[in-house]
């Protein structure tokens, strides 16, 4: 094996230079793989750096895709509440609007109603006879219209039936033929004969069927009739239960409840009395004693709803119509329950006989129990004489909506509501509704003749007494002055939950004309009128009245029984039998019983007699 041998140097000088050449190269070769080590860490740092911002990058994305989510949900959840909010705005804008139109509906049909009444009250007997004949005419001809219509319909399904059947006929006569025709033979003729003879059965069995459907719309018309009878029954039957249980009730909340439906059993009555047909003046008779049990029950309300209690002169009325009623539902009941029925169709045919008597003898006694009680002198008498109305000129609904908002400035009005017209024998005026700005309503007249406030009526609850009847009394004297209405004198007030009731006459020299008289009713509490009355005012005020009276004052009074003490005395225009007539007024007393005497100016006769009673809530008369 051949051994290696280094180069022999000739000199230490050449060694020592080998040497360093050697040192050189390693230390070239030292640097070399320090670099490429250098390089290496360094390439791994810079892959180490790179990883690290690639994560740092994947983590910032993640947390901003995060972010983004979570800031989408909360998005999502704020428009899914907004949404929420939304419907519920939504919902409950509806819920006010259909309570709005609720409402409004609600006062119309009330306004509607005491517009009818107002009609009905004021109604003569020739207009009511002809109104109740109207309406008669106008049922009878929805009647037959809509027999009419049924018959037609039943003959368009027997034309119909008929062609069908021929048509059939047809087919099976051909199919058998093959559809030649056949030389006319015996058949022919048994054919013939067979068709006539079923023609003739079918006749027998059209009118047989015809008497038969007669009999049954007579038998239907006996039943609805007798079915008007049956619902007057149960009303007042219902009324009956009412009123008994109002008198031994003493809790206000139960009274109220029972009040309210005597209210509503009312309304009901008066709509089923207008069924019948009866003649005007029981109409009238039983119509009266239905809208004053409605009046008394609505006063009755307003006390109850004002913090007050029923006195013992208001349990005395309840006693008074509880009676009155009964009698009604008894006699009712007899009528519904034993008339023929032939006696049953002939009254609803207008007839006169044992049905229409006994409910004219019924009318009779409630016009009596009508006249026993009165709350002010000549009350609601209407039209005397000349209608001071007539003459002027009518206004369009528009004037009419100005003068409306004109006489109610002072009362914050946010809506006013046209609702229709009362065309009644002494005005005729248009009906509004009001709404101040706290929800309150009014129902308005005001006369197509003229453009006067003739009525208005609120229930707003009055539940404080800050003023007296006298306060209340300056109040209503400066309204009915900005209203036009002066020259005015109070002849009574009453005072029944927390609102003062003061009727008012005109005064002529002196004289006090009855015939012209309004009403105003002012909340105790605001101080502010909330209803008026002032249909008698303008259909009777004239200047030109007869005022000179034949007896002095000291002769007329020596007419008076001498058992009476005179506390005062005036002369005074009241109403008899549509005219007008001079009285001396005399206000006495006998023991402690007090009395209104009305004497006639001229011969001194006693014309009308009221006795007064008192109560605390003022008087009222019989």
């Amino acid at each position: 094996m051949e051994k290696k041998i280094g180069k022999n140097m000739s000199s230490g000088a050449k060694k020592v230079e080998a040497l360093g050449d050697d040192r050189a190269q390693t230390s070239k070769k030292t640097v070399k793989a320090d670099s490429a080590a250098e390089k290496r860490k360094s390439g791994a740092a810079q892959q180490a750096v790179q990883a690290e911002k690639e994560a740092a990058d994947a983590r910032f994305e993640a947390a901003k895709a995060r972010a983004a989510k979570k800031e989408a949900q909360k998005l999502a959840a704020a428009k899914e509440k907004q949404d929420r909010l939304t419907q519920k705005l939504e919902a409950r804008q509806k819920k006010e609007e259909a309570r709005a139109q609720s409402k409004s509906e609600h006062a119309e049909k009330l306004a509607a109603r005491a517009a009818r009444r107002q009609m009905l009250a004021s109604e003569s007997e020739a207009e009511r006879r002809a109104r109740r004949n109207r309406e008669k005419r106008a049922r009878l001809a929805s009647r037959r219209q809509k027999q009419e219509a049924r018959e037609q319909k039943v003959r368009e399904k027997q034309e119909a039936r008929r062609k069908a059947q021929e048509k059939r006929s047809a087919q099976r006569s051909n199919k058998k033929s093959g559809g030649k025709k056949r030389a006319p033979g015996i058949g022919g003729w048994i054919a013939a004969v067979s068709v006539l003879g079923a023609a003739c059965l079918a006749l027998a069995t059209v009118v047989t069927a015809g008497y038969f459907r007669m009999n049954d719309m007579a038998m239907q018309s006996a039943n609805g009739y007798r079915a008007t009878l049956y619902e007057l029954v149960s009303v007042s039957e219902g009324m009956d239960d009412n009123f008994a249980k109002l008198r031994v009730s003493s809790g206000a909340n139960e009274q109220r409840t029972l009040l309210t439906e005597i209210l509503v059993g009312s309304a009901v009555l008066e709509s089923a009395l207008e069924k019948m047909p009866v003649d005007a003046a029981t109409g009238t008779d039983i119509s009266a004693f239905v809208n004053r049990t409605g009046a008394e029950a609505r006063a009755m309300l307003h006390k109850l709803s004002a913090g007050g209690t029923l006195s013992q002169e208001d349990r005395e009325r309840i006693a008074a119509l509880y009676e009155t009623n009964a009698t009604l539902c008894a006699e009712l009941n007899d009528l519904a329950l034993h008339t023929p029925a032939e006696e049953m169709l002939a009254f609803f045919d207008g007839a006169q006989g044992n049905v229409s008597n006994r409910l004219a003898e019924l009318g009779q006694g409630m016009r009596a129990e009508r006249e026993e009680i009165r709350d002010v002198p000549f009350a609601g008498e209407g039209n005397v004489e000349d209608n001071q109305l007539a003459g002027t000129v009518e206004i369009p609904a528009s004037e009419a909506e100005q003068k409306v908002r004109q006489y109610f400035e002072g009362y914050h009005i946010a809506d006013v509501r046209l609702t229709g017209e009362t065309l009644s024998r002494d005005v005729k005026a248009y009906n509004f509704v009001l709404t101040d700005e706290n929800g309150t309503e009014f129902f308005a007249q005001i006369t197509k003749n003229g453009g006067k406030l003739a009525f208005f009526d609120s229930f707003e609850a009055c539940g404080t007494k800050n003023f007296d009847l006298e306060s209340c009394d300056t109040l209503a004297q400066a309204h009915l002055k900005m209203l036009g209405y002066e020259h005015l004198t109070p002849v009574w007030f009453s005072d029944a939950g927390m609102v003062a009731s003061i009727a008012y006459v005109a005064e002529i020299e002196g004289v006090r004309a009855y015939p012209d008289m309004i009403r105003v009713r002012v909340c105790e509490e605001k101080g502010r009128v909330v209803g008026l009355d002032a249909r008698g005012y303008l259909v009777n005020h004239h200047g030109d009245r007869k005022i000179n009276p034949s007896l002095s004052e000291e002769e007329a009074q020596a007419r008076l029984s001498p058992e009476l003490t005179v506390r005062s005395a005036h002369l005074a225009l009241i109403p008899v039998m549509g005219r007008e007539m001079l009285t001396y007024e005399f206000v006495c007393t006998s023991g402690e019983e007090q009395f209104i005497f009305y004497l006639d100016a001229r011969t001194g006769e006693e014309v009308r007699i009221f006795r007064v009673h008192a109560s605390a809530q003022g008087s009222y008369l019989s």
